[in-house]
């Protein structure tokens, strides 16, 4: 009998570090956070950049595209990191509009 142990998945900081710098999430998420009035508004932002740059990992990584953070069955997913990098993109972006707007 082989008695071998199963083996877990260790996840590295190379590996965040793309889903963190998506270029779609990125752009979402500082336009979303440039145009929020309220900051309530920037958590909307970053649930919405994680959802647009979901869609757009998958599509592209479906039809055989490469992609800095792609979305398949082999693949980390990461959505946590996701969102809060999302979550950072956009108050980056609400803060540096309220301190242009000074």
């Amino acid at each position: 009998m082989n008695d071998v142990a199963p083996t877990v998945p260790v996840i590295h900081l190379w590996d965040w570090l793309p889903a963190a710098f998506d270029p779609v999430l990125i752009i979402v998420a500082v336009l979303l956070g440039w145009k929020a009035d309220q900051f309530g508004k920037v958590l909307i932002a970053a649930i919405a950049a994680l959802g647009i740059s979901a869609l757009v990992s998958w599509a592209l990584s479906s039809i055989g595209i490469p992609w800095i953070a792609p979305i398949r069955s082999d693949a980390l997913t990461l959505f946590p990191v996701r969102v809060v990098a999302g979550l950072l993109w956009a108050t980056g972006a609400y803060a540096a509009r309220r301190v242009a707007r000074r």
